[in-house]
């Protein structure tokens, strides 16, 4: 994924939120029953947006109580005074198994990330089976006590499905979340792209979200936001709305911040500014 922006609350259960909820008892009228109140979600951030965050005091002060995913480059240094669990991210898998068994993935660390990708960052023979690295890189972070994420790309599908409908489509069918849930402790669907229209959104999220559940129950299960991705200008009303329609879905968010650059350079300019909007009108 492009350089981000993510911040993950992680409680509790591992599903993707509350259950469709239940036919009201006999005699109990539909309108004085409760509606579901979904948990708090799970945010996941990269070091470098977490520390421009974390400059509003108003959002320091709701991260504060916030179980916290600092997402961290290789030879990153975690931001000091925050309680984060360190998670490291890879586009490559190679790359993974070879830091965790040097050495060099932070003591202490939660997990680590891997992102394969259609770009430069994920070798070829990764991008043309996925699910095999992913296996490998999994096994090695499982041996070395390290939760192991996955966030696979949705132009993944321009390698193993050419030529095919939208992308998001072709994702689906392809079951890719789903074999990749087998082996990992948490997925994360890139939804982004798709946020500026919220049905399509909570389409993608929903039938991705029952894939990784069905092949793993209690595999945990975040969504991608994006406060500049590349396109149209959103706003935090988009970020707001995709979380409306999916909180139920997942059970969290990795909400980007990308910078421009080699690794998204069609992205706007950042907009750390629609993150912390975001956070606060959640809070």
């Amino acid at each position: 994924m492009t350089v981000s922006l993510a911040v993950t609350w992680l409680l509790a259960a591992c599903t993707g939120g509350p259950a469709a909820g239940h036919p009201p008892a006999s005699g109990t009228p539909a309108a004085t029953s409760p509606a579901p109140v979904p948990r708090s979600p799970a945010w996941l951030v990269t070091r470098a947006a977490l520390s421009q965050l974390i400059a509003d005091s108003t959002v320091k002060e709701l991260l504060s109580g916030a179980r916290l995913y600092e997402l961290l480059q290789p030879g990153q240094r975690p931001l000091p005074g925050i309680a984060a669990d360190l998670v490291v991210v890879f586009p490559s898998a190679v790359a993974l198994q070879r830091a965790v068994t040097g050495g060099q993935v932070p003591a202490g660390a939660y997990g680590v990330l891997y992102d394969p990708e259609a770009w430069s960052y994920t070798p070829a023979a990764e991008q043309r089976d996925p699910v095999a690295a992913a296996e490998r890189a999994a096994a090695v972070a499982h041996a070395h006590g390290l939760r192991f994420f996955v966030a696979p790309a949705l132009n993944l599908t321009t390698v193993l499905a050419p030529g095919g409908s939208s992308r998001w489509q072709s994702f689906l069918r392809l079951g890719l979340i789903g074999r990749l849930a087998r082996v990992a402790d948490v997925v994360e669907l890139q939804a982004q792209s798709l946020e500026r229209d919220t049905a399509t959104y909570r389409s993608f999220v929903s039938a991705a979200a029952a894939q990784a559940s069905a092949a793993q129950p209690g595999v945990t299960v975040l969504a991608g936001l994006s406060t500049n991705p590349p396109g149209a200008p959103v706003t935090t009303e988009f970020l707001l709305s995709a979380i409306a329609a999916t909180r139920s879905l997942v059970d969290g968010y990795w909400l980007n911040v990308p910078g421009q650059g080699p690794r998204c350079p069609t992205c706007n300019a950042p907009r750390p500014d629609i993150a912390a909007q975001t956070l606060q009108r959640l809070g």
